[in-house]
């Protein structure tokens, strides 16, 4: 699907703010980094203090990476093992990282196609799902790792204006016992899917989400 539908949005700030170099640093979780084979990654707390000492060194507010990364990450959970022993780590969404409790607004007018607790370790804990009509297509973008209050007192088919506090992001072990950060994903196709989506593959299913899932970039304009 061309991305040149995108050209025409204009999307408000996912995390109330515009992204940039000056408050948000790229963070790289892919194999080529070395410094995770020195954090326990299956202990959540350590996790954190890699990610938010990251961010506090060079003195941002936010982390933000992996969309089609390899990520050596997802060792920490067997969540990602499919049935036939095939392991998911081509990460399908942008992960924003930040503190837990910071507010999350809907990019684009929509209305809450679903939502669920996707609990358990490793998993995206809270999760809520928009649907969006641009230029006759239905895009949906998928919010993970929230706040369990989030999901109270809202309804599917819920009208959402561009710009509405949406969400907030989850404290572990809540959001799925990750360190605090949104993953945001997008999805030309839900597959049946209700509350939950694939937010990795394998290496052998890239090109079939690739045409599914387009850069999350786009909305979220990071330069």
């Amino acid at each position: 699907m061309s991305v040149e539908i995108f050209n025409s949005l204009d999307c408000f700030p996912i995390m109330g703010e515009k992204l940039n170099r000056s408050n948000t640093l790229p963070l790289d979780f892919s194999p080529s980094n070395k410094d995770l084979a020195l954090v326990e990654l299956e202990i959540t707390g350590e996790f954190d203090s890699y990610v938010f000492g990251q961010l506090k060194s060079a003195g941002k507010d936010y982390g933000i990476g992996g969309y089609m990364e390899h990520r050596s990450i997802y060792s920490r959970s067997d969540v990602f093992v499919t049935q036939d022993q095939d392991f998911r780590d081509i990460h399908l969404g942008i992960d924003i990282w930040t503190v837990a409790g910071h507010p999350v607004f809907a990019p684009l007018d929509g209305e809450i196609h679903s939502f669920q607790d996707n609990a358990g370790f490793g998993n995206y804990g809270p999760t809520i799902i928009l649907q969006h009509s641009i230029e006759g297509r239905t895009l949906y973008s998928l919010y993970g790792h929230l706040s369990i209050k989030d999901l109270q007192g809202i309804a599917i088919g819920q009208n959402i204006k561009k710009g509405d506090l949406l969400c907030h992001l989850g404290p572990f072990p809540e959001n799925g016992d990750w360190p605090p950060h949104l993953h945001f994903q997008l999805m030309w196709d839900m597959h049946g899917m209700s509350g939950d989506f694939p937010g990795v593959c394998s290496h052998r299913e890239k090109e079939k989400f690739l045409k599914i899932c387009p850069d999350p970039n786009l909305i979220i304009g990071f330069q």
